[in-house]
């Protein structure tokens, strides 16, 4: 059966189209009752005093909770920093708020509007305390101290040295510096934040809920509330989009204890949590914001031979995921190019701020955003094609990174920089390359209207980084007499609405080569699956991939011995990645690497600011396409999503307030935002890693748009415009800023 390459249907499609596939959010069980939280609404505070009287007078209300119901107030994805609720608390500093959605009370109500109206009823004093949100401010020595337990706001600094910086710019004929800066970024996941928590029929505390690693969030909740993990059930339904902001915990742990604390109080009944929108965006992590200080130097030739970067990254009240998040930017701050000379420093910061956590590209995007942005300033200093200079400087197969460990095998960064430049307009000749674009850039109707064409390209990393100890297990069970009836596939995969389990089941039935029909998919149930990892970093299709892979080959073989039923288990492990060295950063960073390039028509309004993304044309290796249907829906929508982070999405905070609170003023595409031709190009060299060849897909598309707008709309105005979103104010105080004619 020959399933791999087939455009197969959604296993999953029926059930949503016809409104009978059920999400966290949609769950009912008999007698449910209803909680919703208390938010700090205020970015730093004591909290002194929490009255929860009135709220637990109010008819209908079961039970308050406060700091003093959680049995260990702390929790965290790799460092418990967080309280799980602030107050007067056993854990030192835990009675204080970081930043304005930090919860400080949850109302468990037989009505979710009961449970909102006691909310308001429950008093408390604070004690407030100096803000700080900017970076460089939180970096000084007399900042506000946001963890009083630590020596200051800096909680990491990552560190990338190779060869000579300074001889490296010695050689330079050319050297261009820059500050830059990127947005945050809100995820707008259709689902909000949801959860549904009770005690199951072998008496463990089940949390019903949106996640993308279940294993993880168990470990969590299990630390928060003094259990063992084994008394912790985590399981994930549908889920209405994640783009990692699901990584991080949200309402699991407190749904979780109010079933505890119903369960101890004799009135064990489900407990359901859904954040409406403005709770969803105040509540929960959001991209990363970085400040970039950079300059690279460049001979008269092409060659790029320094590149120094020091890069801040505003990590918001929590630690959450930033310091991966960082660690990877560090790689794609230099982009996929040899460098032999290179100096990058990451510090990773709290700030007053909505915490900042994994989102669609892990650090990615922003660092390209800095590496695109100097080479295409590089190409415009040195009067050279930006392709030409690309393809002068990017790695090939046997490349060194700057990281110092060779790339992992199947370089494909030239072949796709070359796709999408074809694409685009630009032909090769025989002393390089050169755009043979024709036409005026000024419209000759309507002289406001100015064009322009960009492009930019990337890399991306498969799979968690730097050592870390990478591995998927799966369960396969095989059924039937002279042959096989059923295969039940056992795995932690999130379906976050990619079509993970499609895939799988695709590439379940061609391992076994049955039927896709006889494949029975258990799923993103801890009580019944092993740990396949998070649905993250690019990694699933890879890894579960390479599992059940290798998994049917052991499981056929079993079945050949006529072992029947076969029950199996087994764990890929891939290449081993390598830590950083503390002094120079030097390591084996990444298994694999996802490449793409695109380029980008725009036109400028140059009276109204707008910026209009035309055309897109975009070239990924996707090493094989499982499925050729999702794989271009996935870029699709990726490509969308990086349109509203280029020119639209404007997440706006001050003073720790975030005042883009509802999606009528943060804005996101629309089926009219959509450029008018998105021009897809997949290519299909094989991952010499990857199962059937296949690479990492989920994030590559969404590295580099932001910088190949950037360049469109200075290739239009002549502006260099070193930060995003670009929308039509920014573009309107650039323009005065030019020379009047």
């Amino acid at each position: 059966m020959n399933y791999i390459g087939q455009s197969v249907p959604r296993v999953d499609a029926i059930a949503k189209v016809k409104g009978e596939a059920v999400f966290a959010s949609d769950m009912v069980m008999p007698g449910q009752t209803y909680l919703k939280m208390l938010m700090a609404h205020r970015p730093h505070a004591i909290v002194r005093r929490v009255d929860t009287s009135k709220a637990e007078a109010l008819s209908g209300v079961i039970t308050v909770l406060t700091s003093v119901d959680v049995p260990n107030n702390e929790f965290g994805y790799y460092t418990y920093d967080q309280p799980v609720l602030c107050g007067p608390s056993s854990k030192l500093y835990a009675d204080r708020v970081r930043f304005i959605g930090d919860r400080v009370a949850a109302v468990v109500a037989e009505t979710e509007e009961i449970a909102a109206e006691a909310c308001h009823l429950i008093e408390v004093d604070y004690e407030d305390l100096p803000v700080v949100c900017d970076v460089e401010e939180a970096m000084k020595p007399d900042a506000p101290r946001i963890h009083p337990d630590l020596d200051s706001n800096v909680f990491s600094h990552h560190k990338l040295y190779n060869g000579d910086i300074e001889e490296g710019f010695r050689q330079a004929d050319v050297i261009v510096e820059s500050v830059l800066n990127t947005p945050a970024q809100e995820h707008a996941f259709l689902q909000t934040e949801s959860g549904l928590s009770y005690m199951d029929e072998e008496g463990r505390l089940a949390v019903v809920t949106t996640g993308q690693w279940g294993v993880k969030d168990r470990k969590q909740i299990a630390h928060a509330l003094d259990l063992a993990e084994d008394q912790v059930r985590v399981i994930y339904p549908m889920t209405g989009g994640a783009f990692g902001g699901r990584e991080d915990i949200s309402v699991q742990i407190i749904v979780a204890l109010a079933a505890l604390k119903l369960h101890k109080m004799g009135n064990p009944r489900p407990v359901k949590v859904v954040w409406n929108r403005e709770e969803s965006i105040i509540g929960h992590c959001k991209r990363h914001p970085f400040r970039f200080f950079t300059r690279w130097g460049a001979t008269k030739d092409g060659k790029i031979v320094a590149a120094e970067v020091k890069m801040l990254a505003d990590g918001g009240a929590y630690k959450f995921t930033t310091s991966i998040v960082a660690s990877n930017a560090v790689i794609n701050s230099l982009g996929p190019y040899e460098i032999p000379n290179v100096k990058v420093d990451a510090y990773d910061i709290y700030t007053n701020t909505v915490p900042r956590g994994a989102f669609r590209g892990f650090g990615g995007p922003q660092a390209v955003y800095c590496a695109e942005q100097m080479v295409n300033k590089l190409a415009a200093a040195l009067n050279m094609d930006p392709v030409e200079l690309r393809m002068r400087n990017l790695a090939k197969e046997g490349s060194l990174q700057t990281i110092g460990a060779p790339y992992p095998p199947g370089v494909t960064i030239r072949e796709v920089t070359e796709a999408c430049a074809r694409e685009a307009g630009w032909q090769t000749s025989s002393i390089g390359w050169t755009n043979d674009r024709t036409g005026n850039k000024v419209n000759p109707v309507n002289t406001n209207l100015r064009r322009g064409v960009g492009l930019a390209c990337a890399h991306k990393n498969v799979g968690f980084s730097y050592g870390y100890p990478e591995n998927c297990t799966i369960g396969i069970d095989l059924y039937g007499q002279t042959e096989i009836e059923k295969a039940v596939i056992h795995h932690g995969a999130s379906e976050v609405g990619m079509g993970a389990h499609t895939v799988i089941t695709q590439m379940a039935a061609d391992a076994l080569g049955i039927p896709m029909e006889k494949i029975e998919l258990v799923s993103t149930d801890t009580a019944r699956v092993k740990d396949s990892g998070s649905v993250s970093a690019s990694r699933m299709t890879f890894f579960i991939g390479n599992a059940i892979k290798e998994g049917a080959e052991k499981a056929l073989e079993l079945w050949a011995h006529e072992e029947r039923p076969v029950h199996l288990e087994h764990t890929y492990w891939p290449h081993q990645t390598t830590a950083p060295d503390p002094e120079t950063g030097q390591c084996d960073p990444n298994v694999s690497y996802g490449y793409t390039a695109q380029a980008v028509e725009v036109l400028v309004d140059m009276e109204t600011g707008q910026v209009k993304i035309e055309k897109i044309h975009c070239a990924i290796d996707v090493g094989k396409a499982i499925n050729p249907q999702q794989v271009t829906g996935q870029i699709e929508g990726g490509l969308v999503q990086s349109v509203g982070y280029a020119v639209m999405e404007n997440f706006v905070e001050k003073d720790g307030q975030v005042l883009t609170r509802n999606l009528s003023t943060y804005l996101v595409p629309t089926v009219l935002d959509i450029p008018d031709v998105m021009n897809i190009k997949v290519l299909e060299i094989p991952d010499p890693r990857g199962p059937w060849g296949a690479r990492g897909l989920g994030e590559v598309m969404n590295m580099c748009l932001a910088p190949a707008v950037s360049a469109a709309v200075h290739d239009a105005t002549g502006i260099w415009f070193d930060h995003f979103p670009l929308i039509p104010e920014e573009i309107l105080i650039g323009i005065n800023k030019l020379p009047k004619k």
